[in-house]
């Protein structure tokens, strides 16, 4: 979603902020609006890559900072992956498919009882 095209369109003073998913950001298009000094700065709490290689160029910027993925641990999202993880342990036990399957095509061969 947001490429050289999109950087090229910003402020120069502007200061870019992700927390939602690393691929909607194409890291090398912003090292390189960075390195330019197209845009100010960055904020990234998530990578394209997860976790991010150690000799990621973004690591070698001064005008950028890292967070390590936790945008999400606000306590109204820890109270819901809580809840949502007990409901899904819940359902496992009366033998329904829980709402959040990661990987549906397993579900069925470890019912504790039949449906």
């Amino acid at each position: 979603m947001i490429g050289e095209q999109e950087l090229k369109k910003m402020k120069k003073a502007a200061l870019l902020i992700n927390v939602s998913r690393g691929t909607i950001i194409d890291e090398q298009a912003l090292c390189q609006a960075l390195k330019n000094g197209e845009i100010a700065g960055a904020a990234l709490d998530v990578f394209e890559q997860e976790p991010p290689a150690t000799e990621n160029p973004l690591f070698d910027l001064d005008n950028i900072i890292f967070s390590p993925h936790n945008a999400a641990l606000t306590d109204e999202a820890l109270i819901a992956m809580a809840t949502h993880s007990a409901q899904g342990i819940v359902d496992c036990l009366n033998g329904i498919k829980p709402k959040y399957v990661v990987n549906p095509e397993v579900f069925g061969l470890y019912r504790t009882k039949s449906t």
